[in-house]
């Protein structure tokens, strides 16, 4: 092993041994307590739901209008007739 090997490898052992103190997650990110705070984040985390469920029914609603009008754009072409006649 090289200098350079034996030095990364020294950092990455002690990024595993000491890092998981400093990366602990904060009490509200546990979601321990009803603090305002747990309540805030909660309430953020519903109102991005309903916008995205929002943007989907949207999406569905676009998709049901164009099978609906293809529907009828159908029905208005079968009612015309091709006549072959001569001159």
């Amino acid at each position: 092993m090289t200098k350079n090997s034996k030095l990364l490898a020294l950092a990455v052992l002690s990024l595993i041994l000491f890092g998981p103190e400093v990366l602990l997650a904060c009490p509200v990110c546990y979601g321990s307590g009803d603090a305002p705070m747990n309540q805030g984040m909660n309430n953020a985390i519903w109102v991005l739901l309903g916008i995205v469920a929002f943007v989907q029914i949207g999406f569905v609603a676009l998709f049901w209008s164009f099978w609906r009008r293809s529907k009828q754009l159908k029905k208005f072409k079968e009612q015309f007739h091709v006549v072959n006649g001569s001159l």
